[in-house]
């Protein structure tokens, strides 16, 4: 296989990744599973209601800098650097 291909291969993978990471803590954690999670608290907040409103924001903020830096790497293993 071709360094090209290879390389959006591990792209590919490490957004899909990220994007299921991103889904289950937007979606499963902040909607659907948020009744339960309301009997733990974060801060004085029910833990569901957290997620729903500030968590997935959070997650969604440090998947970017995991994207960032997985990027940076593969980037220097396929020497396509900036």
């Amino acid at each position: 296989m071709s360094d090209l291909k290879q390389y959006w291969k591990e792209n590919i993978r490490y957004v899909s990744i990220l994007l299921v990471i991103w889904f289950v803590a937007s979606y499963v954690l902040g909607i659907f599973l948020a009744e339960p999670l309301n009997n733990f608290r974060v801060g004085g907040a029910k833990l569901g209601f957290w997620f729903a409103q500030q968590g997935s924001i959070y997650v969604f903020v440090v998947l970017i800098f995991v994207y960032v830096n997985w990027m940076n790497k593969l980037d220097k293993k396929y020497k396509v650097e900036e």
